[in-house]
């Protein structure tokens, strides 16, 4: 019997899952006390949403989900920041789950558009993201500091 996926707001107690999730994502051990830090505050920011999605009582993936008003889009927009499933979780629906949520949540809120952007290292990551409705549109440019 296949297991039915249940979606919630991520919680304190999720930092764990998600820090190793994010480090498994980025391939390379992440400075923690940071991350904890940021974690803490945008779990409790109101434009943000962060959700956690299960399999029973396995934590199979999460996203996290930011807001804010941009003047040339005359209004609200909101853009997916991290979003990663757990590879035994896979193709299992709960991607797909996750999105659904954040649409309902854009929707529920009139938002202008969604947004996500995928490293180009994540070749596979654009037709995920076409399958689940969104379109490539823009081009996006990054300069690190040190």
């Amino acid at each position: 019997m296949e297991l039915q996926i249940t979606v919630r707001n991520i919680e304190r107690s999720d930092f764990e899952f998600v820090y190793d999730s994010l480090c498994e994502l980025e391939n390379q051990i992440l400075e923690r006390d940071t991350i904890e830090e940021i974690f803490n505050e945008n779990i409790l920011n109101p434009n943000f949403l962060y959700l956690i999605a299960e399999l029973g009582k396995a934590k199979a993936g999460f996203i996290t989900f930011h807001t804010q008003k941009l003047m040339h889009h005359a209004g609200l927009v909101g853009e997916i920041q991290e979003f990663y499933v757990n590879a035994d979780y896979r193709n299992r629906g709960v991607g797909r789950e996750l999105v659904a949520n954040i649409m309902s949540f854009a929707e529920s809120r009139n938002l202008k558009s969604i947004e996500v952007s995928t490293n180009k290292r994540r070749t596979e990551n654009v037709a995920i993201y076409q399958f689940l409705g969104f379109s490539l549109t823009h081009n996006k440019f990054t300069i690190y500091k040190p």
